[in-house]
């Protein structure tokens, strides 16, 4: 945002954020977690397709001091509950097409998050709203002057991830910063990744954290092409309209 403010960060459809509006959007939603109790160290979960919300939150957690707890979107409401009450959800960020599985799940929570409706109402979306708040909402009560909460230790927590638990209960896995900045120069490294790329989201986001691309673009100030679905349709549209030079 210092380097390339007004270069496009995020598309989304017809819909662009440059790097000045994506650091005020992380600004206001740590802003806003900070200001509903989330402290450094407290988990915040994601229950989202790969839309700019999930981008957001990437840069918005860790800038509140919280651990991005990214859930997969295929599991069911049981196995949600358990890694929900397993890593003490502060927050759930959710999308609406889930909330078949999220409603059932903090149905079985004697502790529930604060639940936020991740609402993409410029697109065709079922579902239920189970929320307290908007996400829209949610950013509008947060400061983009907030000051972020950089971590104390280079070994302090930035995501929770979780097994599938196909072999039994789902095992939680810790990243910490140094790892994922190194993992992010990783990919920049092996995928020959010049300045300014221009990313397409086919691999989910809440697939250990996307592989650190989140971060790795944004080191080389890319855009980040998001698709709701990994549809064929959508896939060549984007590869056309935005001269897409990585995506897996």
């Amino acid at each position: 945002a210092d380097g390339w403010p007004e270069r496009t960060a995020v598309i989304r459809g017809g819909w662009r954020a440059d790097y000045a509006e994506l650091r005020r959007r992380a600004h206001r939603l740590a802003a806003a977690l900070a200001r509903r109790g989330v402290r450094p160290g407290d988990t915040v979960a994601l229950m989202l397709p790969n839309v700019p919300a999930m981008l957001d939150a990437h840069y918005g957690v860790p800038m509140a001091g919280g651990v991005i707890n990214a859930l997969n979107v295929r599991l069911e409401a049981e196995t949600i509950a358990y890694i929900l009450d397993h890593g003490e959800a502060r927050v759930l960020l959710t999308d609406p097409e889930f909330a078949g599985a999220i409603g059932p799940a903090l149905a079985q929570l004697q502790r529930k998050p604060l639940v936020v409706d991740v609402l993409e109402e410029q697109f065709e979306v079922g579902g239920e709203r189970l929320g307290e708040v908007t996400y829209e909402e949610l950013l509008a009560e947060g400061d983009p002057a907030f000051e972020p909460l950089y971590p104390a230790d280079e070994w302090q927590a930035i995501a929770l991830g979780y097994t599938s638990g196909t072999t039994g209960r789902p095992k939680g896995v810790v990243t910490h910063h140094r790892g994922a900045y190194l993992n992010a120069i990783g990919d920049i490294l092996v995928w020959q990744m010049g300045l300014h790329p221009t990313y397409l989201w086919t691999l989910p986001m809440f697939h250990c954290n996307g592989w650190c691309f989140p971060w790795a673009v944004a080191l080389q100030g890319g855009t980040q092409v998001c698709l709701r679905k990994v549809e064929p349709g959508a896939i060549y549209a984007a590869l056309a309209d935005h001269k897409v030079s990585h995506l897996c």
